[in-house]
């Protein structure tokens, strides 16, 4: 198994990580998961990332995933993490914990483009993808032939006097009691403001509403084919460990 990385992903309810294939895209073995400690500070998502190294006995480097923007290592938001992340020096925090290892730490919804767009609902198309992850929020990457532009945050773009993520996430449904038709009239108007800007190729769905994709994107309006996630649950997993994969080539 030479061509294996590590990816852990950091979630407001869970931290979960485990061995990539790189070759395929699949976990070897289990995926390990513990719960995100409460409340979930810098030096307490650390122990838990170690432990989860630890009980998987990898001793290669690490791609790291965050609910947050994350420039040159340091952390620059939090979203269903502690606020006492903003400003840590995250690669610094989880290089120290973890012996010194090479780490990588990247935005979750960016992993899980990296992810989709080699192995998953992206694979083999050329062209701007957009990845976006409809939960409590709107979670975004986009990747221009596997190549990916950071820390985008699309839903937090102004649709017709609404931030994206108040009008068309997956949160918002359910707050204001939308079935799936009514609610993918307000998809499809952040799908097109998007392609207005952006111009893709292809949205790929993600978060947990895409494994209902069959109720709500045949409703959708917008010009661009939208088509559901496939990785699911390991795509963070799995995008932390092409980082890391790939910022160790890159010092090699």
């Amino acid at each position: 198994m030479t061509n294996t990385s590590f990816g852990v992903d950091v979630g407001g309810s869970g931290v979960k990580g485990g061995v990539v294939d790189l070759d395929t895209g699949e976990l070897v073995g289990d995926r390990i998961k513990i719960l995100t400690p409460q409340p979930a500070t810098p030096d307490a998502i650390a122990a838990t990332v170690l432990e989860i190294v630890r009980q998987a006995r990898w001793d290669g480097p690490v791609g790291i995933t965050l609910p947050s923007v994350v420039t040159e290592g340091i952390v620059r938001t939090a979203a269903n993490i502690d606020h006492a992340w903003i400003g840590t020096d995250a690669k610094a925090l989880f290089g120290t914990i973890l012996g010194g290892r090479d780490v990588a730490i990247l935005n979750d919804a960016d992993a899980a483009g990296k992810a989709e767009d080699r192995y998953g609902a992206g694979k083999d198309f050329e062209g701007v993808v957009i990845l976006l992850t409809f939960g409590t929020g709107i979670g975004s990457a986009i990747i221009h032939n596997g190549d990916l532009v950071p820390n985008t945050e699309f839903g937090h773009l102004e649709v017709r006097g609404k931030e994206a993520e108040h009008r068309a996430s997956s949160g918002a449904r359910q707050a204001k009691g939308w079935g799936y038709k009514r609610w993918a009239k307000e998809v499809s108007l952040v799908l097109e403001t998007y392609e207005a800007l952006l111009w893709p190729d292809l949205f790929i769905a993600g978060g947990g509403i895409s494994r209902k994709h069959e109720k709500w994107i045949p409703h959708l309006t917008n010009r661009t084919k939208v088509v559901p996630a496939q990785l699911f649950n390991t795509a963070g997993i799995v995008g932390g460990a092409m980082a890391a994969a790939e910022a160790a080539a890159r010092r090699a």
